[in-house]
């Protein structure tokens, strides 16, 4: 089997946690349209599959998250006279991706091992929770490439890091290290590469710990009112908070408390 006829995208799923691994390590995990076409399956999985609480994103190998776009084949694309591409995938392989799931509401974990440019960066900017090693390097280089970080990068970096810091690394492409990174608050926590799978076992571990329906209405809820004047946000209908509101795990979790157990978690 060649490269070219191997899938892009490896799934996996053991004991709650849905394992989504970008499997093109020969090119530092480039993304293809073929992998955005694999990875829209995936996602469709994680909405619809009940068992499914937590995902972790991550590329394969030890030298890349992802370096992004495949420009190989965007310059194929572009010789055979097709149109540039602009702001969200509507219309290309792979709709909705990840960055444009904006109902997506079980946690993501990236787990960022090495580079992490371009669309690479911008689907660690979509997840909830980031976990990165000390090697991880971040940024968007669009500018020097004559494009544009069409996959969110422009509106999540803004909203993410102070105003001047994120248009200073948007116009210029310049990189972030996973310290400067973590100072900035764009990434939970940085480890040792060795201790990286460690780490993100420890996030997944307190995520399976909380009840479902409250992780998924405190996601929705923090989401959906960042623009909104904070009045509106406490009266803002939120889909999750009425599905936990009226769930049985509403009153499971009082209850554990004063009987001095784990709680048994059912609503999902």
């Amino acid at each position: 089997m060649t490269a070219d006829d191997r899938a892009r995208v490896r799934y996996e799923k053991r004991d709650r946690v849905a394992y989504v691994t970008l499997d093109r390590p020969e090119v530092l995990n480039a993304m293809d349209r073929r992998t955005h076409e694999e990875l829209a399956a995936v996602w469709d999985d994680v909405e619809a599959d009940d068992e499914v609480l937590v995902v972790v994103l991550t590329g394969a190998g030890e030298r890349s998250f992802s370096v992004g776009q495949d420009l190989r084949e965007r310059a194929r694309i572009d010789a055979g006279g097709e149109g540039a591409t602009t702001f969200g995938s509507r219309g290309q392989p792979g709709w909705p991706r990840l960055t444009e799931r904006f109902g997506l509401a079980k946690p993501l974990v990236a787990r960022v091992n090495g580079y992490a440019l371009g669309g690479g960066f911008e689907l660690a900017l979509a997840c909830d929770i980031v976990v990165a090693s000390e090697d991880a390097v971040f940024a968007l280089p669009e500018a020097r490439l004559g494009l544009v970080p069409g996959a969110g990068g422009v509106f999540r970096l803004a909203r993410q890091l102070p105003l001047k810091t994120a248009m200073g690394h948007l116009l210029t492409g310049r990189r972030l290290d996973a310290h400067t990174a973590l100072r900035f608050g764009l990434v939970n926590q940085v480890v040792p590469a060795d201790r990286l799978d460690e780490a993100v076992r420890e996030w997944t571990d307190d995520l399976l710990r909380a009840a479902p329906l409250a992780v998924r209405a405190i996601k929705e809820a923090a989401l959906r009112s960042l623009d909104l004047p904070l009045p509106e946000a406490f009266t803002a209908e939120y889909v999750w908070e009425r599905r936990r509101r009226l769930g049985a795990d509403v009153v499971e979790g009082p209850r554990a408390f004063a009987e001095k157990r784990e709680p048994q978690w059912r609503d999902r």
